[in-house]
């Protein structure tokens, strides 16, 4: 599998996205989110993962602003947050997401959790911004199978991405294969676990075989799963070290011993009881 940090996916409406990205969760807004962005811009990533619950919208605007690269090369995502569910209020909170961000059109907008009663109403905004143009592809987070087999029940436009955590110790395979059998691209935010499995022994002997870090195992092993990744770092070295994944492959034999280490653990939320 030839993969190159400018690798990207199509998507189910013919869109291309960046496979590695730079995930925006708890990165400050004083200053510290617009470092982290610009730092990564430099390093070649392509893909900002934000969203309203991590209050810093503003600073990524402000980097990419700032940045020598066209708009069109950065590929941005943010997420409506669970207060503003239903229809009018979605879309309220995207206008203000967009203000935030000071960019006339997201490239992915997602539903960040599946809010009970108001999920549906919620999509139906979100396509509806679609429609007008106004975000290049839609999307949901923390869907699981269930949550996705209701909303294509009754969807007018199918989800181009979810996003889940999805790690080696978390490997969600049923729900993988959910999404590639329905054109939905899997996102894996905390692929490195926040760093909980990082000393694990036997990652750290599979890391030591290919001269990387457990950290690197962890995000190779994704994007060989062909999933999009978007690791989360404020560290500048950490950053161009999370990128520093494209210069070799994992075997079959060790992406199997990967997959063995599922141990369903979340270092985030839990959806699957989410009604």
């Amino acid at each position: 599998m030839t993969l190159t940090i400018d690798s990207a996916v199509t998507l189910n409406n013919g869109i291309t996205m960046p496979l590695l990205g730079l995930g925006m969760y708890q990165a400050r807004s004083d200053g510290e989110a617009q470092q982290a962005v610009q730092w990564a811009l430099e390093a070649g990533y392509r893909l900002i993962d934000t969203a309203q619950y991590y209050r810093n919208e503003k600073a990524v605007g402000e980097a990419i602003r700032r940045s020598a690269i066209p708009r069109e090369e950065i590929f941005v995502t943010t997420k409506l947050w669970n207060t503003d569910h239903g229809y009018d209020r979605a879309r309220s909170a995207f206008e203000a997401s967009c203000q935030r961000l000071g960019l006339d059109v997201i490239d992915l907008y997602l539903i960040h959790w599946p809010v009970e009663r108001l999920r549906g109403e919620s999509w139906r905004a979100l396509e509806k911004l679609y429609a007008e143009g106004k975000c290049r592809a839609i999307g949901v987070s923390n869907y699981t199978v269930r949550h996705l087999e209701e909303l294509l029940h009754t969807a007018g436009v199918v989800p181009a991405v979810n996003q889940v955590e999805f790690s080696p110790y978390l490997y969600q395979k049923e729900l993988l294969a959910y999404c590639q059998a329905h054109g939905i691209q899997l996102e894996a935010y905390s692929p490195l676990t926040k760093g909980q499995r990082l000393r694990d022994p036997n990652l750290v002997a599979i890391a030591q075989t290919y001269q990387k870090t457990p950290a690197q195992i962890l995000i190779r092993w994704a994007l060989q799963h062909k999933v999009v990744v978007i690791p989360k770092s404020t560290n500048r070295g950490r950053i161009r070290e999370n990128a520093d994944v494209f210069d070799f492959e994992i075997s079959p034999e060790d992406m199997a011993r990967l997959d063995a280490f599922d141990e369903t653990l979340r270092t985030s939320w839990d959806p699957t009881n989410a009604l």
